[in-house]
């Protein structure tokens, strides 16, 4: 059958069951698509204004990198001087004041900057809660140390983690400042290394094209650079070529392995007047071709827009620390002012009044909230990555919570996408082993996907295959030879007797490829080859219903194979959605969102790269194609479709130990707020807080490993 892509334009699609695709490269490069990306400037090191995480550049990235360097080395210091009672010395605090300022003011600019944006906006996010605690933080040190008594020689820090009042003037929160920040710095990095890029999916697609073409020139084959190929020019590809851009085959026939396109696991015949696809590969004859589309017209340079345009419209997840910070940095505020009234109400102290209310400040910032997502992350996908797994950011987390819908790509995910030798039926009067041998001999010498399978079955089940004499391909119908003096058929074509009639019908009810084998002018047998259905696919939709998912197949395969895979591993008919091209791939998954559904896809080809990345959970299988891989949330190293679930479970675990994480992040320090109001804040317990929830987080992150 023939679909139509687009006004006029014909591309092999589906194929009769009874065809055993038998017939007697480079592709065209693709404008480069500038995806959009954030502007970074020094002053948000990858963070948009509302808080958000865009996505990092190299450049960005190294920058980030050195802030965190820089502030790490400063900061170490002085969080040692004001823990360790031993290390103090005279005028300690100045030199803690010199190393801590460049980490507050520049080490912590991005958030200020963040924070102040934020504030235009009227909103507050995680970068809010940051710039304010550790400016209070600092600021507060600044007017003990020059107008206080904390600046005085002599002055110390004794390690007195009792409950008591604070002398405000005497003493400073420079370690609290500067370890926040380079904390959050750390957090923000180890997060940024775990961003996936963006443009990586299209690069892959385009590293699909060829980099030249032989294009005929008065009768001569001139190889060419492939942006000098032109619509109307003919161009020759050779068995194993890549068909170079989209067009109609003007002389020869062949068979192409459209598969990375339709996902179709048999090649397609083709002969003069068909049409074909760039990046198809020609798996037969010599085909000369008539290029029809060039550059960004072609199938392939479609196929990129629509990826380009899946994930650029596919909206960011927030983060979970921005969304609980959008509430409590206000409740901070108005907490710190009630303080602040209050205490000028009942004291009249101005001094206690404000020591108060900047306490308050200072220990609802909690440095751990930065490592309340990076730590999660790195040891989840750690232990992912053990299994098989690779998880390529936070942000795919929440989607793992959501889904309900999972759709599978057939070829080569629920399927092994190689031809396989499934049934041997022979005539009367015929031995199964010596059809076997005949068959196997003559398809030994063909390199056609359905040749393979019966000679690598043959020699399996049947032993050493004879040499043959001859072999002859026969375009369209199969091949032909003399094996041991008898002039052996293989392929289609060849009336049969009842009995071999009836089994080839029932092998293509069930969507397999039947093959007749003849020899001495008499129908000798009929053998079936399909895509064989992984071992594991039926268990693996099993696990994926057990997760609360509805199992949906998706392909580009013929309906009666769709069906039968479908039965074969437990999805019912009704969420069988076969014969699809890529762009109608896409199609269902929308077409399944907008009935309410949050849907998981997982794919393996060039064809659901536009699907993984629209579907709300993109799973790629790591045996598939880079652009597949790219396209994706989620990456199964294995072939196993089991790991689909394990990854959904391990990335929800990921996602529960984060939601920890962030309430004891918050836990250890909103449980101090009411100390630092009654004026019962000193360093040591701010230090203390920052120092547990840190030990806290990154301990419960580290249960992760544990996941089986």
């Amino acid at each position: 059958a023939v679909a139509q892509i687009g006004p006029g334009r014909p591309v092999e699609g589906q194929r009769s069951p009874d065809d055993d695709g038998r017939g007697e490269g480079e592709a065209q490069p693709l404008p480069v698509v500038e995806l959009e990306r954030g502007h970074h400037g020094e002053q948000d090191d990858g963070r948009g204004e509302q808080g958000r995480d865009l996505e990092p550049s190299a450049q960005c990235g190294e920058r980030l990198r050195g802030r965190l360097q820089v502030s790490a080395l400063l900061a170490a210091p002085v969080v040692l001087l004001a823990m360790v009672p031993s290390l103090q010395f005279d005028n300690w605090q100045w030199l803690s004041l010199t190393l801590a300022a460049p980490v507050v003011v520049w080490g912590a600019l991005p958030f200020h900057r963040a924070a102040w944006a934020n504030l235009r906006h009227g909103s507050a996010t995680m970068d809010t809660l940051v710039s304010v605690g550790t400016l209070a933080a600092f600021l507060w040190s600044l007017w003990a140390l020059f107008l206080g008594d904390a600046g005085m020689p002599g002055m110390r820090h004794g390690f007195d983690a009792t409950v008591s009042r604070a002398d405000g003037a005497s003493t400073i929160y420079l370690e609290v400042a500067a370890g926040v920040v380079t904390f959050i710095l750390l957090g923000r990095y180890l997060e940024a290394r775990s961003k996936r890029k963006a443009g990586a999916a299209l690069r892959a697609l385009l590293e699909l094209g060829a980099k030249d073409v032989a294009v005929l020139r008065g009768g001569r084959e001139v190889r060419l650079p492939i942006g000098e190929l032109r619509a109307g020019d003919r161009f020759v590809v050779r068995p194993g070529e890549t068909v170079a851009t989209d067009g109609t085959v003007v002389e020869g026939a062949s068979a192409v392995d459209t598969s990375m396109l339709t996902g179709e696991s048999v090649p397609v015949d083709v002969s003069a007047g068909d049409g074909v696809t760039g990046a198809t590969v020609n798996v037969g004859g010599r085909l000369v071709v008539e290029a029809t589309r060039v550059g960004a017209d072609t199938q392939l340079a479609r196929m990129a827009r629509l990826v380009e345009d899946a994930q650029n419209g596919k909206a960011e997840v927030q983060r979970l620390a921005d969304r609980i910070s959008g509430v409590f940095v206000p409740v901070v505020l108005l907490i710190s002012l009630g303080t602040l009234v209050g205490w000028l109400l009942a004291t009249d102290d101005i001094t206690a009044s404000f020591t108060a209310a900047v306490a308050v400040l200072i220990i609802a910032c909690p440095c751990a909230l930065g490592l309340a997502t990076p730590t999660a992350l790195m040891v989840g996908t750690g232990r992912g990555a053990q299994l098989g797994i690779l998880i390529k950011g936070p942000e795919v987390l929440e989607s793992t919570r959501r889904v309900d819908t999972v759709v599978l790509d057939k070829t080569g995910t629920v399927t092994t996408g190689r031809m396989t030798l499934y049934d041997v039926y022979a005539a009367d009067g015929t031995d199964d082993k010596e059809l076997l041998r005949y068959a196997g001999a003559l398809e030994h010498a063909s390199e056609h996907p359905i040749a393979r399978a019966i000679a690598e079955g043959a020699a399996e089940q049947a032993g050493e295959l004879p040499v043959p004499e001859s072999f002859r391909n026969l375009p369209g119908r199969g091949v032909e030879g003399v094996v041991e003096g008898h002039t052996v058929f293989v392929g289609r074509g060849v009336e049969l007797p009842a009995s071999l009639a009836a089994a080839k019908e029932a092998a293509e009810a069930e969507g397999r490829t039947a093959v007749v084998v003849a020899w001495d002018g008499a129908a000798r047998g009929v053998l079936t080859v399909a895509d064989a259905v992984k071992e594991t696919s039926a268990e693996a939709v099993a696990m994926l219903r057990g997760l609360g998912l509805r199992p949906v197949l998706l392909t580009g395969d013929n309906r009666a194979v769709a069906e039968a895979v479908a039965a074969r591993v437990g999805i019912a008919a009704e969420d069988v959605h076969a014969e699809v091209l890529p762009e109608e791939k896409v199609d269902v998954v929308k077409r399944l969102q907008a009935e309410g559904r949050s849907v998981a896809m997982v794919g393996d080809g060039v064809n659901d790269a536009a699907a993984l990345a629209t579907a709300d959970l993109g799973l790629a299988m790591g045996t598939g194609t880079d652009a597949a891989i790219e396209a994706s949330d989620l990456t199964l190293v294995r072939g196993d479709l089991r790991v689909a679930a394990d990854a959904i479970r391990l990335s929800r675990r990921t996602l529960s130990t984060i939601k920890g994480n962030l309430f004891w992040a918050f836990g250890y320090n909103v449980a101090a707020v009411p100390l630092a109001a009654a004026g019962l804040l000193n360093p040591m317990i701010a230090g203390a807080a920052m120092a547990f929830s840190s030990v806290f987080v990154v301990t419960n992150s580290l249960r992760l490993r544990s996941f089986t």
